[in-house]
């Protein structure tokens, strides 16, 4: 059954490789370098009003370019959303719950639909969906790219990192080592004639945090704990403002799309949300708020700020929309949108076409100890020897068996519709044994059907007049509520026939 799913995706992508059309010639198809921080909330920028951030490269994108101030990751913590970033779908849908998990190899990603109309790819830095070791069938170079200088999870200074499959000692602060590698890659692309899509996902700011002394001592004064996590936004924002300077000298910055993002929402204790409510692994506001740049000096005007809510499931969508770049296969459902008419209008303020979804599903996360994972291949290769990719990635085409049911949808999901959000929390009155790995996971909520009868509450906020999320009015609107509610089913029934395959 496996061997079938698989042997279906490559089919899939054979059409897609003799229909996808562009709008434009090659030359005129633009570069795409898609940067990601790893737990960067809102309100840790300077331009979001930090009283102590010192983040000039990322104030002067945000000041020339367009800066999103409502920009949503589409889970609150890591793996789920750089999975909505590679399909454009909510993570549930292929069942990428939380932290660890890996991406289905059925699904179709940014890189393949880019590289299969002629654009060049590569992947830097964290990936965290799935193994980066040889032959797993979830790693960057399994999923799309050419070209791929990753880890399995968040790494730290002098990191390992998995250079397509063979590990490599490389020396310095994470997120100028990413940088570095990410630009010399883009030299050589500049030099021919085909477009290029670099992602570069950073490993900062996440704990632990162990800033240089470059970036920490700007911070002197300051608590321990701050000045390192502080010092690690610095040294990102200096490695984000090395790939918009080497845009610029190899004078193709007018041909390139540079978007920036985060993962989630603020960490706890050290992040800010802005003022936004809760943090990192909750789907109130604080987690998952992000903040957003996009620049493409020449095509799209810059030096405004929109407020339309966004989210990282969009990325895909408006990146093949800008490309020219139009499948003519039906692909799995999306669920983001295409965000032209958006960074059209110059207003800055247009509503979205749809609703959003979230849906943070009771599960835990996988570990994935990158440190030890990647020095421990190193050790093997120097000896003659490789590892095999972990469990969880080895089985990541499996589908759940049995099917789940659509009786119930545990933990806390959310509808976005304009200004309105609505929550749903489901909770069980006797939680059964936690479990891991995908097809755990559906074991889990059989069980959780015959657990009890579930305890739901809902919750509604206007967040135009109360972004903190503090006055639930679910009770003097019945009427929109109901609507909602109808909304937020259909959604949540529709990522579980995707979880369940029917996508595919």
């Amino acid at each position: 059954m496996m061997r079938s799913i698989a042997g279906n995706h490559v089919v899939l992508l054979a059409i897609v490789a003799s229909l996808v059309t562009g709008a434009a010639s090659a030359m005129d198809r633009p570069n795409i370098v898609l940067v990601m921080a790893d737990d960067q909330g809102w309100g840790d920028m300077a331009y979001a009003g930090h009283p102590h951030l010192k983040t000039p490269n990322f104030d002067q994108a945000a000041a020339e370019g367009v800066r999103f101030d409502r920009f949503y990751a589409a889970a609150p913590v890591c793996s789920p959303t750089r999975g909505s970033v590679m399909t454009g779908r909510h993570p549930n849908r292929y069942g990428v719950f939380k932290w660890g998990y890996p991406l289905r190899p059925q699904e179709v990603t940014v890189a393949e639909l880019l590289r299969e109309s002629g654009y060049r790819t590569s992947h830097f830095g964290k990936w965290h969906l799935g193994s980066v070791r040889n032959g797993s069938p979830v790693s960057p170079g399994a999923q799309g790219f050419d070209h791929w200088l990753s880890a399995p999870n968040f790494y730290d200074n002098d990191p390992i990192l998995s250079l397509g499959g063979k590990a490599v000692q490389l020396q310095g602060e994470s997120s100028i080592v990413t940088a570095a590698a990410a630009i010399d890659w883009m030299r050589e692309q500049a030099a021919g004639d085909d477009p290029f899509l670099a992602v570069v996902w950073f490993g900062s700011p996440h704990a632990p945090h162990r800033a240089v002394d470059e970036d920490k001592n700007l911070y002197a004064g300051l608590p321990e704990r701050d000045q390192h996590f502080l010092g690690e936004v610095t040294g990102m924002d200096r490695a984000f403002g090395m790939i918009r300077r080497e845009l610029r000298e190899l004078q193709i910055e007018k041909e390139t799309i540079l978007w920036y993002c985060s993962d989630n929402g603020a960490l706890p204790g050290v992040g800010s949300s802005g003022g936004f409510r809760a943090n990192k692994g909750k789907v109130y506001e604080g987690g998952l708020l992000v903040p957003a740049i996009l620049e493409w000096p020449g095509t799209l005007a810059g030096q405004r700020t929109i407020q339309t809510r966004c989210n990282t499931c969009d990325i895909l969508p408006t990146v093949l929309d800008l490309a020219g770049v139009v499948p003519q296969v039906k692909l799995p459902q999306l669920d983001g949108l295409s965000l032209k008419p958006v960074l059209a209008d110059a207003s800055g303020d247009s509503r979205r076409s749809q609703g959003m979804g979230f849906w943070d599903y009771t599960v835990g996360g996988i570990s994935t100890p990158s440190d030890q994972w990647m020095g421990d291949l190193l050790r093997a290769q120097a000896a003659g020897g490789d590892l095999e990719p972990d469990g969880p990635s080895q089985k990541s085409a499996e589908l759940p068996n049995p099917a789940w049911q659509k009786k119930r949808f545990p933990g806390h999901s959310a509808w976005i519709r304009g200004d309105w959000k609505l929550h749903r929390i489901e909770t069980t009155p006797a939680p059964p044994r936690q479990q891991k790995g995908k097809q755990k996971a559906a074991e889990k909520q059989q069980d959780e059907s015959v657990a009890g009868e579930p305890q739901v509450r809902w919750e509604l906020y206007n967040l135009a007049a109360d972004k903190e999320e503090t006055t639930d009015v679910v009770e003097a609107n019945a009427e929109l509520v109901a609507e909602l509610q109808g909304e937020l089913s259909e959604w949540l029934e529709s990522v579980v026939d995707s979880f369940n395959g029917e996508d595919y």
